[in-house]
């Protein structure tokens, strides 16, 4: 019978295809089913270390007492605009946060102020920006000046009267002169000191005292 035979063949090479077809779709049920437990695994490993950043970033500022000074509310960076010199976070009009409050890090060093106000986020104007300008003052030595964006992430202090002795690594703060940034926050140090004979004040470029390029998680001043 060899029809017969070649039928019944052919019904196990079949069989065999199907049986083929059906183990393709298990591995891949598998490898989907893989992938989703690394995504998740992923996901709670990102969670992880978002949370450790948090608690880190929180217990510096605990550390330096900013708890007993303001009232503040956590945010995490979402955006940078370096063109414009600005930052987005996730907090916003919900969270209690208007226009002008001043933005820190753990370490007290002051970042900007909130500009404009959304729902869910908020624009902050970094001290950098060309439209930035505050009072600080040099502490110990009661001199007192301007702090004036430049652009590109950089600052400069302005209207140092000339007889003042200032030097590089002088610390810089926020005045309270003008009612912009409560009194204290740490704006950066002296890099470079800029003198002219014909000029009646001094400048001095200043180092900013975060990194841009590294902070995530900030702190917005809701009250003093």
């Amino acid at each position: 019978f060899p029809t017969q035979s070649f039928f019944w063949g052919g019904g196990q090479r079949v069989s065999g295809f199907l049986e083929g077809i059906g183990n393709i779709n298990n591995l891949k049920n598998e490898i989907e089913s893989l992938n989703t437990k690394n995504q998740e695994l992923i996901y709670q490993n990102a969670q992880s270390i978002n949370l450790a950043q948090e608690n880190r970033t929180l217990r510096e500022a605990l550390g330096i007492g900013l708890e007993k000074e303001f009232k503040m509310s956590l945010a995490e960076v979402a955006g940078k605009d370096i063109s414009q010199d600005s930052i987005l976070v996730n907090q916003g009009a919900r969270d209690g946060i208007s226009s002008g409050m001043a933005v820190v890090t753990g370490q007290k060093a002051l970042v900007g102020r909130v500009g404009e106000v959304y729902e869910n986020f908020s624009k902050v104007t970094l001290i950098s920006n060309k439209e930035s300008s505050f009072n600080v003052e040099i502490p110990g030595k009661e001199i007192l000046g301007v702090i004036r964006g430049k652009g590109n992430f950089k600052i400069y202090m302005d209207l140092i009267p000339q007889e003042k002795e200032i030097k590089e690594g002088d610390v810089i703060i926020t005045s309270p002169l003008g009612g912009i940034f409560p009194k204290g926050l740490v704006v950066g140090q002296i890099s470079k000191i800029l003198k002219s004979d014909i000029d009646p004040f001094q400048r001095a470029e200043i180092n900013s005292a975060f990194d841009i390029q590294r902070i995530k998680l900030l702190f917005i001043i809701l009250g003093y």
